[in-house]
């Protein structure tokens, strides 16, 4: 494929640690020519499926978080024109504002600048706009009730909340703090606006599951992208810990709209527990035989997909545990290129050794192409 440039390609997402918008290029140039159908493995907040429809592949995707669903279905899947959501966004605009469970959770007030929350903690949006996620949200749920909007229509206007939601957000991204004072765009108000999405001929098949669960289901596809969530690296992290349910819990709860019981200083749900779930591709660990556990498991679903499929792309990072170790398992089961892709350079070039990960423990994202 051509040189692609960043600015081609038209991808919508909210604040994401595992966002691939930068690598979208890379991606794309690696592709080889005969590829027509690709399934997204770990589709996440599904840049990287909303780039490949926008080229013209084929493409179904899977991931365990409710947000890839969502915008998979805004996206992908729409079948109505933006037209048809005008009514939907300024009805749920010019709602009145109601005080309900975000605001009672998560409304802040805004002191001299200070974030302050009637329970002292700091909070992720000012009162003003979770009086509005309360009230916009509460409208879409009975307009689904009522079969007034279906499954589709509901999700896209659950993105266009997740958006504008995300635009006001006071922090940094995750959602494990918040910050001390009220940023310039937290002060704004929350304002929905339709999402631009395209319409696409050919519908993707969207799952919400672990990939393991999913594997007998899938069709044969020309190329299958592989992006799991990199283990930190780091030995003083807890290994149980699953970086996604935690860093993005808001989302979570705005989408499920169920109430959850919460925790901690930033109120996450309980579900979202470092003891309450687990991630073998975030377990940087060890096992009896000397060989990393997230290691382990990508060679897992490498040997479960083989017989799915010409290619797989596996994304990985310095930063992911066992990277020293990861083209010499690939190896074994078919011809392997390795792209580096330096984002400070904004360059990618082929790696002939692996051993050159050892020598470069800035962060960097590795490309690995494998031909079965």
């Amino acid at each position: 494929m051509k040189e692609i440039k960043e600015k081609e390609i038209k991808t919508y997402g909210i604040n994401y640690a595992g966002s691939k918008k930068k690598l979208l290029p890379n991606i794309l140039k690696i592709i080889p020519d005969d590829v027509k159908t690709i399934f997204d493995g770990f589709s996440g907040t599904t840049r990287v499926s909303q780039a490949l429809k926008q080229f013209n592949y084929n493409v179904d995707l899977n991931d365990l978080s409710t947000i890839s669903k969502v915008f998979g279905n805004c996206f992908l899947n729409n079948k109505n024109s933006k037209e048809f959501y005008k009514p939907y966004i300024n009805k749920l605009n010019n709602l009145e504002p109601q005080e309900g469970w975000f605001t009672k959770n998560y409304g802040g007030e805004n002191i001299n600048g200070k974030n302050v929350g009637k329970d002292n903690l700091k909070k992720p949006w000012l009162i003003k706009n979770t009086k509005k996620i309360d009230s916009i949200r509460n409208q879409i749920e009975i307009w689904y009730k009522n079969k007034e909007i279906d499954e589709i229509e509901k999700d896209t206007l659950l993105t266009s909340l997740l958006l504008a939601s995300n635009k006001v957000m006071n922090a940094l991204g995750h959602h494990t703090s918040y910050l001390k004072e009220w940023s310039k765009a937290s002060l704004n108000n929350l304002l929905l606006e339709i999402p631009d999405f395209n319409l696409y001929e050919e519908k993707s098949v969207i799952y919400n599951d672990d990939i393991f669960n999913i594997i007998d289901k899938l069709d044969n596809y020309d190329l299958i992208y592989l992006d799991p969530p990199y283990g930190s690296g780091n030995i003083k992290a807890p290994s149980s810990r699953v970086r996604y349910q935690s860093y993005y819990h808001l989302w979570t709860t705005i989408i499920l709209n169920d109430k959850p019981k919460l925790f901690g200083k930033s109120l996450r749900r309980e579900d979202s527990k470092d003891t309450n779930s687990y991630s073998p591709f975030e377990d940087f660990r060890k096992d009896e035989n000397g060989n990393f556990i997230c290691i382990n498991s990508i060679e897992k679903i490498i040997n479960s997909l083989k017989n799915k499929t010409k290619y797989i792309i596996l994304s990985y990072s310095t930063e992911g545990g066992g990277v020293d170790s990861m083209e010499n398992m690939l190896k074994k089961y078919g011809k392997v290129e390795s792209f580096f892709i330096d984002y400070k350079k904004h360059s990618m070039s082929s790696m002939k050794t692996h051993g050159k990960y050892a020598h470069d423990r800035e962060l960097k994202e590795i490309l690995f192409l494998i031909k079965f």
